[in-house]
């Protein structure tokens, strides 16, 4: 393959009196990119390179892909390229260039210019399609388009006999905007124009044979047809014309009529032995000639395919399907040709392990199957992940099935059914699921509800039962607050007893659970204890001068006039208060005060200095508490401090 250089393109493009242009040639060492465009600007399939071109209207780039659609080069500079068409011999690669106005041939193998044919008119060219010894093209604005043509032959130095206008005009009246082309190698000679822009059906039928152009078929916009033109196509083998996708239009009288139809679409492409693709919306179906169901679909789950080509030898059909970003990616649609059956399985929605249910089911295709076609069938449940083969199945007349099976194993079943496909259909499968019931096991876990001391070590122990294969259980450790994730603590199979144990540090209320997975038999099962733990609190006084028994209570003894204070240690939470109680000692009895919160610091000190009584004889105690809730956090369990005791004297 010869790769021409910047300069040489440059030099080119100046010889043609064009901006400079841009050829690149993917290489070995470059990842495989899938061709994909941002405003489609023709698409058509070189049967002899087995290569496809994209044109990209809004970039002014053409792209060469394999017939896998992977980018194998590009070349730039093609101002507004709007269609692109090949030369019989697949050698020359022609463009439309709207906006630099002119006709472009390309090297369909090097993607080099070679030459440059500037168009005398301000709107287009737009629209290309070639036959044996010329170009043609539309150009023209809404109400006054034409056709002009390109005779490659003619000398470039003269300048003169290359491009010719008005075309159309010599034989009848203009069209509606830059009409649609189109050519046929098996209807050579034919040129088939039909207008844009309007929701008319104006079209025509030429005989391009001779020097000019002759008049074969016209229909004028009377709307007697009843459709709008978006696409135009000869078909071979008989003088009709398909229109919109859809509808087949009979021209042998020198007029147009209806002929026959296919079911909706907006556009088609004709290919070897009449066999026609279509798009209609997201979906593209291929046709026999004639035909009046689909010979094949794919449903690309868009609402928009922009363009569609056949690979000249039959073997596929490219497509510009409109994707992520608003770009259109090509795509390339293997076996054509061949029917793409339906199949159905229909099992039960849920079923008792062990005992026998049956499969339905129906296989269908628009193209009538072999007699005595069948299915293979496989199974997919716990015991079996990868899937087991159960009996072949042989599809009855009416494309209906049945087949029987006992699932051994519980959970989800799976049965998919598949059909190998034949020279005339592709393969298929489909499949569902059941239900299908495992037996409960015995699962329980210990201390649910008691309450721990704050940092205790707790061993958890969960009893497994009777279970088919596993014997596996995991126990989870979840402590209250948004700020400790549920944690695995251990996952082991459990002992000869059937039990397995964990421990847990108990510095927060936690949810323990224990969690068997299930398996063929049994059914998957979880259980939840939930323990307490109090906080750590403790209180330190201090400004006492002496400490001193009054009855059998430790006291700490105060000046009447010297504050107490009272340091409170607690473990910390953000946002955490202590609950400061304070109770007064009269004739015998405690009163309470009022309580009253006070913030914890991030270092779980929280220090209060207690207003001296002023006169002497007067006991109070106090103590510090963590409330569930009233404390500012719900992550612990109401815990109260030892009372501290105080006397003020003299």
């Amino acid at each position: 393959m010869r790769t021409r250089s910047i300069s040489a393109a440059t030099a080119l493009a100046v010889l043609f009196g064009s901006a400079a242009l841009s050829v690149t040639v993917a290489g070995t060492a470059t990842a495989a990119t899938t061709a994909s465009v941002a405003t489609p600007g023709g698409l058509v399939a070189n049967g002899t390179l087995r290569r496809v071109y994209v044109g990209d209207r809004s970039s002014g780039a053409i792209t060469a892909a394999d017939y896998a659609g992977t980018v194998i080069g590009s070349v730039r500079g093609i101002g507004g390229v709007s269609d692109l068409a090949l030369s019989a011999d697949g050698g020359t690669l022609w463009a439309a260039a709207s906006t630099s106005h002119e006709i472009v041939a390309i090297d369909a193998a090097t993607l080099a210019v070679t030459a440059r044919y500037p168009v005398d008119t301000d709107t287009g060219p737009r629209h290309l399609a070639v036959t044996a010894d010329r170009v043609w093209f539309t150009y023209g604005a809404q109400w006054d388009g034409d056709l002009g043509s390109v005779d490659p032959a003619a000398d470039p130095a003269t300048g003169t006999g290359q491009v010719t206008l008005g075309r159309l005009s010599q034989v009848h009246s203009t069209i509606s905007g830059p009409g649609l082309l189109d050519t046929d190698p098996a209807r050579p000679g034919v040129l088939a124009v039909a207008q844009t822009g309007l929701s008319t059906d104006s079209m025509a039928v030429l005989d391009v044979t001779g020097p000019d152009p002759r008049l074969t078929a016209w229909h004028t916009g009377d709307y007697s047809l009843n459709y709008g033109i978006s696409d135009i196509d000869l078909v071979p083998g008989a003088q009709e014309v398909l229109v919109g996708g859809s509808a087949r239009n009979s021209y042998a009288d020198g007029g147009f009529k209806k002929a026959g139809a296919y079911p909706a679409g907006q556009s088609a492409d004709i290919g070897p032995g009449g066999l026609v693709a279509q798009v209609d919306g997201g979906t593209i179906a291929t046709y026999r000639a004639n035909a009046a169901k689909p010979l094949r679909t794919w449903n690309n789950g868009v609402a928009h395919t922009s363009d569609l080509a056949w690979a000249p030898d039959g073997s596929r059909v490219f497509a510009l399907v409109a994707g992520a970003g608003g770009r259109y990616t090509l795509k390339a649609l293997t076996d054509p040709t061949k029917n793409n059956p339906t199949l159905t399985v229909n099992a039960p929605t849920s079923a008792p392990r062990a005992k026998k249910l049956t499969v339905t089911g129906k296989l269908t295709a628009t193209v009538a199957l072999p007699a005595g076609a069948k299915l293979t069938v496989t199974r997919t449940d716990l015991d079996s992940p990868n899937g087991k083969a159960l009996p072949a199945v042989t599809v009855k007349s009416d494309g209906t099935y049945s087949f029987s099976d006992t699932p051994p194993a519980g959970g989800t079943v799976t049965y998919t059914a598949r059909y190998a496909g034949d020279s005339a259909h592709t393969a298929v499968s489909a499949s569902d699921k059941v239900a299908v019931s495992r037996a409960k096991p015995t699962l329980s876990l210990n201390n649910n509800g008691k309450l721990y001391d704050y940092s205790a070590d707790v061993k958890f122990t969960a009893h497994l039962g009777t279970t088919y294969k596993n014997r596996t259980v995991e126990i989870w450790a979840n402590p209250f607050g948004a700020d400790k994730p549920n944690k695995l603590i251990k996952s082991a199979k459990v002992n000869s007893s059937g039990n397995i144990s964990a421990t847990v540090d108990m510095t927060r209320d936690t949810d323990v659970t224990a969690v068997f997975k299930g398996d063929a038999r049994y059914a998957p099962r979880t259980v939840k204890s939930t323990a307490y733990a109090r906080v750590k609190v403790s209180t330190a006084v201090s400004r006492h001068y002496k400490t001193a028994k009054i009855g059998s209570t430790s006291y700490y003894w105060f000046h009447k006039k010297t504050d107490p204070m009272l340091t409170t240690s607690m473990t910390y939470y953000p946002g955490r208060q202590q609950r400061f109680d304070l109770q007064v000692y009269y004739q015998g009895q405690w009163y309470a005060l009022d309580s009253e919160y006070f913030p914890v610091g991030s270092n779980g000190k929280s220090a209060v200095s207690l207003e001296a009584p002023g006169e002497s004889g007067i006991r109070v105690r106090m103590r510090s508490a963590y409330l569930n809730g009233g404390s500012g956090d719900t992550v612990n369990s109401t815990t109260y401090g030892s009372w501290k005791y105080l006397y003020f004297s003299n």
